[in-house]
């Protein structure tokens, strides 16, 4: 990883990428992690022999197979029949999903012998990122499938293993978890990270899960699972943002939805809201906004699988610029993406007349924010370049209103007279209600404004 011409991994799946970055990240940290930002910009140049030498001392710890500790596996062997090597990826079919022969679109057997590398990296990727799995089977410190946020400033690999590298000290070999007995929880023990601490080096290396490979070969042919691993509770893992239902609450784990990532949910995530104790993005953004970025560009990698319980229906993958605004703009920022979300519902709502309930009318929704992601970026620029914030607001209210009003008319004009008079007057009605929102009118008119500080329209008078 301290190779200057490796620009990054290159694993066959998405999914195992991210994981890689993460594994590389934890590798940094638990052998040698800067001490400070004094530490880190002192060896911000990838040093390998250094860096060989520091992760020497753990090479015990690293075997996949053979005796003693074997990585991200139970101590002790387990006993009973092998899985088929599929279950380490997220996506396979599972046991009954087979049974049923309902594996239509990702199908059984697709992986019938891993090599040790790529086994290596989906064991990782499987413990670190572990969905619901049936009774006893413990999902990730981040449950299952978390967000990942990484910072990456477009340097190469080391660039963006180093500019996400918590600082700390050097774990010992003990604070690995497969190098002592597992942590059973058949009675719903709790892990929680070392006292007064939100992470350690097993925030990195997890392991919900209790497995062990069979390898025949150096082929890993099988893995066998026995319920009730480490049952972890309150970690705040350094590379996901996580939030909480109301202040005072536990702060739990952000998960990617699935569809596209764009400006509508870079609260939180990439930028924080209004209510900054209700959400709080993953530590490694805030730590290179606080010292490491010293005003260079940085982009960041948004990932992870998008989950339904057990059932995984969509890997997310964006990359994102990094956001550094004062506090004033990053409150208008947010009143920007408020206007969006007011605006997007009252779309949504004017197409009650011509699509059906459901699935069509939220693809509108979610076309709509597709559609002005590149004025809202433009926005955004001019509100990094000191433009008066009034006018970015009003730029955007008018960004809003255009859009709205064109896919509205998109759906709603074609073959509109060969419609029932009852219909047409609805549309009719769906079409004003809908510009008065844009002007102001109305329940999302008016949130609309409020988030953009912009004067409400008159009630009143001539004027109204």
């Amino acid at each position: 990883m301290a190779d200057e011409a490796i620009l990054g991994p290159d694993w066959p799946r998405a999914d195992l990428n991210i994981a890689c970055y993460e594994l590389l990240i934890g590798l940094v940290h638990m052998a040698d992690p800067p001490e400070d930002i004094d530490d880190w910009e002192n060896r911000e140049a990838p040093d390998p022999d250094r860096l060989r030498a520091k992760l020497t001392a753990y090479e015990n710890a690293f075997n996949l197979t053979g005796d003693g500790p074997l990585f991200l596996q139970d101590l002790e062997p387990l006993e009973g029949a092998p899985n088929p090597p599929d279950m380490l990826f997220i996506d396979s079919a599972g046991a009954n999903t087979a049974k049923n022969n309902a594996d239509l679109v990702v199908h059984r057997g697709r992986y019938r012998g891993l090599d040790l590398p790529l086994a290596a990296m989906a064991l990782f990727t499987f413990q670190a990122h572990a969905p619901s799995g049936g009774k006893g089977n413990r999902t990730s410190m981040r449950g299952g499938g978390p967000m990942v946020t990484l910072v990456d400033p477009q340097d190469g690999l080391w660039s963006l293993v180093w500019a996400n590298v918590p600082y700390g000290v050097s774990a010992s070999l003990t604070e690995l978890p497969w190098m002592n007995p597992t942590r059973v929880s058949d009675n719903k023990q709790e892990a929680h990270p070392p006292q007064g601490q939100t992470f350690s080096v097993e925030a990195f290396f997890g392991a919900p899960r209790r497995l062990r490979l069979v390898a025949e070969h150096d082929v890993v042919t099988g893995v066998i699972q026995k319920p009730y691993g480490a049952n972890y509770a309150s970690w705040v893992h350094p590379l996901s943002p996580y939030y909480r239902q109301k202040a005072g609450d536990v702060a739990l784990p952000v998960h990617p939805r699935a569809g596209t990532f764009g400006y509508r949910h870079w609260l939180g995530i990439l930028t924080q809201p209004h209510d900054a104790e209700l959400a709080q993005r993953a530590a490694c953004l805030d730590t290179w906004e606080n010292g490491r970025s010293g005003q260079r560009p940085a982009h960041v990698i948004v990932a992870g699988w998008a989950m339904d319980n057990m059932k995984p229906r969509d890997f997310v993958y964006s990359v994102q610029p990094f956001i550094e605004l004062s506090e004033d703009s990053r409150l208008v920022l947010s009143g920007l993406v408020d206007a969006a979300d007011n605006a997007a519902v009252a779309l949504r709502n004017a197409l009650t007349p011509i699509l059906a309930r459901g699935e069509a009318r939220e693809a509108e929704r979610e076309a709509f924010y597709i559609a002005t992601e590149p004025a809202f970026l433009a926005r955004l620029e001019a509100l990094k370049s000191d433009v008066d914030p009034s006018k970015v607001c009003a730029g955007w209210r008018d960004d809003l209103k255009s859009e709205a009003l064109r896919r509205f008319d998109a759906l709603a004009l074609p073959a509109l007279a060969q419609r029932h008079s009852t219909d047409i007057q609805k549309i009719v009605t769906a079409r004003r209600n809908l510009t008065g929102t844009c002007a102001g009118y109305g329940k999302y008119g008016k949130q609309l404004y409020q988030a953009l500080g912009l004067d409400l329209p008159s009630t009143k008078g001539k004027a109204a």
